[in-house]
């Protein structure tokens, strides 16, 4: 069953140079137009959380990559969701009630290359998406994820 594996979050703007700063919480709750509830990074247009797949993570360990939760930048990671396969304006339904529409697919940054030590070419086409809160809910670790693809000519 595919489920919700890591949330974290970053509850200050603190922006250390060499990791990104994320905290693991059990649960959460997801906020329409910002994200996780308390997330400093959160509010940004349409980018409202970065999604990664457990699976492509395990890859992506293999590389090189840092991939503990929260070292890739990303905040939610599913297990049993083929996440770098999805396309804009697919959703996720997370637990009993919270809907992401994923909106773009994430890039690595120079920050990124710069806290990796890698260059996020090495990681193109699996670093995730970027989504946006269509409505909110609690969410934990455990909560299963259904997707539902877009209904566009694919």
């Amino acid at each position: 069953m595919s489920h919700i594996s890591s949330i974290v979050y970053r509850p200050t703007d603190e922006r250390p140079e060499d990791h990104f700063y994320r905290v693991p919480l059990a649960q959460a709750q997801l906020i329409v137009g910002h994200g996780i509830e308390g997330d400093a990074r959160g509010g940004r247009e349409d980018r409202h959380i970065n999604l990664m797949a457990a699976e492509t993570l395990a890859l992506l360990a293999t590389q090189g990559f840092q991939v503990a939760p929260g070292q890739m930048g990303e905040q939610i990671i599913t297990a049993g969701v083929a996440i770098d396969a999805l396309q804009p304006g697919d959703r996720l339904y997370l637990g009993a009630s919270a809907c992401l529409e994923v909106t773009i697919a994430r890039r690595g940054c120079t920050r990124f290359q710069r806290i990796q030590g890698l260059s996020p070419a090495l990681a193109a086409g699996h670093m995730g998406m970027i989504a946006r809160v269509v409505t909110g809910g609690p969410i934990a670790v455990g909560d299963a994820v259904r997707v539902e693809l877009a209904p566009v000519a694919r």
